[in-house]
Order: structure tokens, then C-alpha cells, then sequence
């Protein structure tokens, strides 16, 4: 038997507790959104975590700690999405326009090259959801875009063990059409008032201290008290001004907490939304939707929302705006009239702030996770490029290694892996 010559124990410990646990990333201009931007920084990670970051020569290196010298690059942090469809989610079906059964963590395939594709865009953590074909069409979940073979490598898990998401609903053209579904705006109000009041009853009979008189469990109604007891968001699907109103008016008679999604004519109702106290996740370029509700979207929304106090991020809803080009909502605000700094908080803390992770995620602090990217250039500027993604102090995307620079510039072809492509076959050949 070959005998295994062992390093001293002392060394094993100095490699796993420095060498091979820290990386210090030194000379770029650093963005950390929580402070001024620096010109030359430094940022330390160790073991999936940010341990420092401040400017060369006010930050110590620890010995032994891997340098990468970045000098004439950006770094700023990882980039959140607070509403997209990567993954190939898919939520409720036609059966009813009410679903908060369903859960979309069954239906996301973590192998899917959408999830790639937002890795190149600089995109590190997200909202998936379902679709808004429905007024209800269920659970949505928050995700890190680690490398994973499956949901649970991605999946971000509460102080509680529960799984992170929130409640995807919708009001508006979309889910309007034959029965069981709503014909008017008015009936879709008057069903989502039904259920909540449904909830609320069965809430209360769940309090109920004999358990012999305690209703069956009920999975829809389950879903809808973790909504009237705060523990869980609903991120809603709103367009036009009256519809925002709508979403207002009954998140105000049950009392809970959402997030205004897309909101094209936001800038029309931005007093209201503000005294609500209610965040609005916007899209800047809603195409190729084609939607007569969504003619009145303006490039200042972004502005007019910040203007009246109402905390404001961007989103993709992927494949709407695709994530590689993420970046160029905060500048199309910026253009706008939105300032650069409020600009880029709406691509990371506000977002963050919006799905309740900012304790973990959205600024460059000590003691978040090591969630960044590395940009060319400035994050404003149509020229930059994401050259490096990092999660939890991993790198999960390289633009240098030709797989992940496939994803970065590739067509519609090179994200779709699990569509049939006969691009070397003649026409009269495919079979």
C-alpha cells in the first residue's frame, strides 16, 4: 500500500483559513451603492463573504491572501432582478384565474441557459415568477444564480427554514377573458375581494384552540394567510393608473404588503403610490408586449416615482428586456432625468430592499455575501461589458472562457438548449 506523506496540521490551517479562502481585488474603480464610488478600491472576500472594501491603501490585505490586480475595471454589486421568467417557470394552468396553491420552485429548471444568460447580464440574485395570465397564478421564489443542479442549490432559504418568495398576482388585460376568468376589471377585483375574505375566515378558524373544530388543511387558503399575516409579499402586475389604484385599494382593505410590478403609468399616480408606502418595480422597455395598456410607459417614470418618495427598482421580466442587457435601464433612466445614483440603487439595493434580502445582498459591505460583478468600463455606458460574474465569492460567469462568451453574445439560439436546432440541415432534409 502507497503511504500518504500529510502536510504538517499547521499548514492545512493557514491555507484553508487564508490562502485558499481569500482573494483581495485591488485597483479597480469600485462601486459599493452604500457610499461614494472609489476611484482605485480594494475589496477582500473570504469564504463566500465581502470582509472589506475601501480605498488602495486604506484596506489591509491579509498575508497569503490571492491578489487580482483589476486596475482600469469596475466593480460594483452582483445586479438583483425583482421580477423575471428564467428558469422556464410556469405557474397556474387554465382551470381557474385563482392559484395560490401553486408553486413555481416545482416548475424551474435550475439547467435551463436563461440562467446562464442572466449570469452574463451581471444578475446575481432574483424574483422568478409565474405568468400574469391569471389573478392569481402563485408562488413566486427568490434565487441565488449560483451553479446548481438543482432548485435547492439556488434557492434562498429564511432564518425560518421556508423558502424565500413571494405572490405573484395580476389585474389588468391579461388575465381578462372567458369564464371561470374575469370579463371586466370590476369582476377581477370583486374575485380576488372574495378570496382574501375567504382567507381571512379560515385564518381564524385555524386560531381556533380545539383542533377538532379546525377547518382541513387547505393549501390555497394556507398561501393567502401567510399574505393577511405579512409573511409573505405580493409582487403585483399593474399597468394602467386606475389598475395601480385597484391594487392599492385592496391592499389596503386586507391589509397586505406589496410590490407594484411594472406600473407603466406610475408617473400619473405617484402621489398616491408614495402615501400607500408601497415600492414600484418598474420596466423601462415593456416590447415586445404590444399591450394598448402599456402606450402611456415613459422613460421618466424611474424619476417621477423617486421624486415623490417611492422606493424604485428596475426589473427584466426576462425574456421582455433580456438580462444581458440589464444594465441599460439605469441609464435609459439616467437619460431621463433619474439621478445616477438612484439609478443604480434600482438595479441592486432597492431591489434587494423589495424582496427583503438587502441584509444580505445589493451594496459592497463588510459582512454581505461576496455578490459582484466586474465591468469593463462604467456600468452608464452602451460600450461596457460584464467580464466576470462572482456569487458567494464563486465565479459563475467569465466572458474570457468561451462557453460562458457564447451565452454573453450569442443569439436567441445559443440560450434556448433545449430547443432542436437544424441549422446544418438543408430544408428538404429535416425529417
Amino acid at each position: 500500500m502507497r503511504r500518504l506523506l500529510l502536510p504538517p496540521i499547521g499548514a492545512l490551517l493557514l491555507c484553508s483559513t487564508v490562502t485558499a479562502q481569500t482573494i483581495a481585488f485591488t485597483g479597480a474603480k469600485v462601486i459599493p451603492v452604500s457610499g461614494p464610488e472609489i476611484e482605485s478600491g480594494t475589496l477582500i472576500v473570504r469564504e463566500g463573504t465581502i470582509v472589506a472594501v475601501g480605498a488602495t491603501g486604506s484596506v489591509t490585505i491579509p498575508a497569503g491572501a490571492e491578489r487580482v490586480d483589476l486596475t482600469g475595471r469596475t466593480i460594483m454589486p452582483g445586479l438583483v432582478d425583482s421580477h423575471s421568467h428564467i428558469g422556464e417557470a410556469a405557474g397556474a394552468d387554465s382551470s381557474n384565474p385563482i392559484q395560490p396553491e401553486v408553486r413555481v420552485m416545482d416548475a424551474v429548471n435550475v439547467r435551463d441557459a436563461g440562467i446562464q444568460k442572466a449570469q452574463a447580464g451581471g444578475i446575481t440574485t432574483v424574483n422568478i415568477m409565474p405568468g400574469s395570465g391569471h389573478l392569481l397564478s402563485g408562488q413566486t421564489i427568490y434565487l441565488k444564480l449560483r451553479d446548481g443542479n438543482s432548485i435547492d442549490d439556488l434557492m434562498i432559504r429564511l432564518p425560518d427554514g421556508r423558502v424565500a418568495g413571494g405572490l405573484k398576482m395580476a389585474n389588468g388585460t391579461n388575465p381578462r377573458r372567458a369564464a371561470p376568468f374575469p370579463g371586466t376589471r370590476a369582476k377581477a377585483a370583486a374575485l380576488i375581494r372574495e378570496q382574501f375574505v375567504k382567507a381571512q375566515e379560515y385564518r381564524e378558524k385555524m386560531r381556533r384552540g380545539d383542533p377538532s373544530k379546525r377547518p382541513d388543511r387547505d393549501l390555497a387558503m394556507e398561501a393567502l394567510a401567510e399574505v393577511l399575516e405579512g409573511k409573505r409579499v405580493v409582487h403585483h402586475h399593474t399597468h394602467r393608473h386606475d389598475d395601480i389604484l385597484t391594487v392599492l385599494r385592496l391592499a389596503k382593505e386586507f391589509g397586505f404588503r406589496v410590490v407594484l410590478q411594472h406600473v407603466s403609468e406610475g408617473w400619473r399616480v405617484a402621489r398616491e403610490i408614495a402615501a400607500a408606502g408601497a415600492p414600484a418595480s418598474i420596466i423601462m422597455i415593456d416590447s415586445p408586449g404590444g399591450k394598448l395598456e402599456t402606450r402611456h410607459l415613459s422613460y421618466t417614470t424611474g424619476k417621477v416615482l423617486d421624486d415623490a418618495g417611492v422606493l424604485v427598482g428596475f426589473h427584466t421580466d426576462d425574456g421582455i428586456t433580456d438580462s444581458r442587457l440589464f444594465l441599460r435601464s439605469a441609464a435609459l433612466a439616467v437619460r431621463a432625468g433619474m439621478s445616477r445614483a438612484k439609478a443604480l440603487e434600482a438595479m441592486t439595493i432597492s431591489n434587494a430592499r423589495m424582496l427583503e434580502l438587502d441584509h444580505r445582498v445589493g451594496t459592497l459591505a463588510p459582512g454581505k455575501d461576496a455578490d459582484f460583478i466586474i465591468l469593463s468600463g462604467d456600468p452608464l455606458s452602451v460600450y461596457t461589458h460584464v467580464l466576470e460574474t462572482w456569487v458567494e465569492g464563486r465565479k459563475v460567469f467569465d466572458r474570457d472562457d468561451p462557453k460562458d462568451r457564447l451565452y454573453a453574445v450569442g443569439g436567441y439560439g445559443a440560450s434556448r438548449d433545449q430547443v432542436l436546432h437544424l441549422d446544418c440541415i438543408g430544408e428538404g432534409d429535416a425529417r
